[in-house]
């Protein structure tokens, strides 16, 4: 609202400045050394007031233009004096350079599919690492902290290597896709996240610590790892999520600074951190597109999340599409519900089932990742649900039975 003190000479002096700067906001602004907001709410109480330009003869097109030219420089200086951008931090804090990232040679090299399994995906997203679930709040149907945390990573690893080499004959990988998909730490977005988890840095510290136990595992078994990694939300530093600035501004990311300037001497790692919410890739002759899942929106208690997601993935399609980006595969993650489609993968969590969750009615689900197979020629194949809680103990009974 305009201020109604204003001297109607000072209305008067900013009207005439306004015409003379070829009725530019900013111009105006930087000749009065005003905010632009304040010459906004200028010159509507002029007009409210019936008051008119006195009629001064304005500069020239010429000279407004060289005026607006000297405000735009002038800000462009102050911006590039104060503003730090992602390659600023990445090159002077993390000593990783500028450069378009390439997936490895052997991610889509052509190769015969007699004697391979493919190139398998372990997706990870949804740690909240940190955080604490209270078995009491939720009839005891899951428990987290960060001693149970570790432990579940470490579990990850195992059951996956198991799956991959113990359960297969004479299995043979050209390496290993290690797709992260957000939300890996708690974050502080909500009051009731900052009672019950460790503060924020140190959720990065340990989580860091953790996601390298994670991949030397790995690469005890592999030869090459190629890492794709988005943001989630619950790692934002705003208050409200944001399309600018969207990844520079969360901790995930700053995670995979830390991880990827680790590795940067390693030939063996190759990162994939895109500055956008999407990374594509391709496995063989299978494109995927990797995203947190965060866009979408809506849901109910029969389906669950997959409407909003099916429609989101559609969406995306069609963006791409058009973008030259087409992609086969949808892999995010998010919902906190484990749903393994050739076409769509959404990914469970480490955390598990937490006191939201049993607020809100939705389906009990235990803590689980995904893992699957892309074959050279058939696509996705064999798809691995890795379940990270202790395992259940039931009866003894037939392999097949029937109830009389």
């Amino acid at each position: 609202m305009a201020n109604p003190g204003v001297d109607p000479a000072e209305l008067q002096r900013t009207l005439d400045a306004y015409e003379e700067m070829g009725r530019s906001e900013r111009a105006t602004a930087a000749k009065l050394g005003l905010s632009r907001q304040s010459v906004r709410n200028r010159l509507s109480r002029a007009e409210k007031l019936g008051i008119t330009p006195s009629g001064g003869t304005p500069v020239d097109e010429l000279t407004t233009l060289r005026e607006e030219c000297r405000v735009l420089r002038s800000t462009l200086t102050s911006i590039q004096r104060e503003d730090i951008t992602r390659e600023a931090v990445r090159q002077k804090y993390f000593g990783l350079l500028d450069h378009e990232p390439k997936p490895p040679a052997w991610l889509t090299k052509p190769r015969q599919a007699s004697g391979t399994l493919g190139v398998p995906t372990l997706l990870i997203s949804d740690w909240h690492w940190g955080e604490s679930v209270s078995p009491d709040e939720i009839a005891g149907a899951n428990e987290f902290n960060l001693e149970i945390a570790h432990d579940r990573a470490k579990r990850l690893v195992e059951r996956s290597i198991d799956m991959l080499f113990g359960r297969l004959n004479n299995p043979s990988y050209d390496g290993l896709v290690l797709a992260v998909g957000g939300d890996m730490v708690c974050g502080t977005i909500h009051e009731e996240l900052v009672a019950n988890s460790i503060p924020i840095m140190p959720q990065v510290l340990s989580l860091y610590d953790a996601l390298i136990g994670v991949i030397d595992a790995l690469l005890q078994h592999f030869d090459s790892l190629f890492i794709p990694c988005v943001t989630g939300n619950h790692g934002r530093t705003t208050r409200k999520p944001i399309a600018k600035d969207r990844t520079a501004t969360n901790y995930d990311w700053l995670t995979y600074q830390l991880l990827e300037r680790r590795y940067r001497k390693d030939r063996r790692v190759v990162f994939n951190v895109p500055d956008g919410p999407d990374c594509h890739y391709r496995i063989y002759n299978q494109r995927y597109l990797l995203t947190h899942g965060d866009q979408f929106r809506g849901g109910d208690g029969i389906i669950g999340p997959l409407g909003p997601i099916t429609r989101g993935a559609h969406r995306k399609a069609s963006r791409n599409a058009a973008l030259d980006m087409d992609f086969d595969t949808m892999v995010c993650g998010h919902f906190h519900q484990l749903m393994q489609l050739p076409s769509l993968i959404v990914n469970g969590s480490l955390k598990g089932y937490d006191e939201y969750a049993f607020a809100g009615n939705f389906r009990w689900e235990r803590p689980a990742q995904g893992l699957w197979i892309t074959h050279p020629d058939e696509g996705i194949t064999f798809q691995m649900p890795i379940y990270l809680d202790d395992q259940r103990q039931h009866d003894a009974t037939d392999w097949v039975s029937i109830k009389t």
